[in-house]
């Protein structure tokens, strides 16, 4: 009961709170439902309207901050870093197109973005003409080109490689498990 008592409350503050006057943005991200001041659809149209204030220094600042955490801190450790990075070094020289296009990548699921970036799944045509997603999943293909070999990888549309559970044989492993 508390817990629906809460989620009343904040769902009272969300709605107030969107209603300040002069923003007109969407609340709601269509995947996971949690808040966002920004809204990009799946089907990736750049003639969707995005309250994107770039006209001064102090709302470019705050725009930026929130990228930079929005990608550092995913809670997926490789997309944090990936996408933390390439935020870093892309942000300050992006456009408006970019930044909508930036929102899209951020939008996407953890799993789903990793397995298209990582060239596990193919991905779909709306995520595929997104340029940011085309320019890092070029970057991670031509990382794990360099530093890791193909016999450590997934084959597309299989599933992954087994690590931690794996059964160990040898004459001092355990029989299963990884004990």
């Amino acid at each position: 009961m508390a817990t629906l008592i809460i989620a009343l409350r904040n769902a009272h503050r969300v709605i107030t709170t969107s209603a300040v006057a002069g923003r007109s943005t969407t609340v709601f991200r269509p995947q996971y439902g949690w808040i966002s001041r920004y809204y990009c659809s799946t089907d990736f149209s750049y003639a969707q309207p995005l309250n994107i204030d770039l006209s001064n220094e102090e709302s470019k600042r705050r725009l930026f901050n929130r990228f930079l955490y929005r990608s550092k801190q995913r809670g997926f450790l490789e997309l944090d870093l990936v996408l933390g990075k390439w935020v870093e070094q892309h942000i300050h020289s992006v456009d408006e197109n970019g930044i909508k296009a930036l929102i899209h990548v951020l939008d996407l699921e953890n799993p789903d973005l990793w397995k298209w970036l990582t060239g596990q799944e193919q991905p779909p045509e709306a995520v595929t003409v997104n340029p940011v997603f085309s320019e890092l999943q070029e970057k991670v293909l031509k990382n794990l080109d360099y530093y890791s070999s193909p016999e450590t990888r997934a084959t597309p549309a299989q599933p992954g490689v087994r690590g931690w559970d794996d059964i160990k044989k040898g004459r001092d492993g355990p029989i299963t498990g990884n004990r």
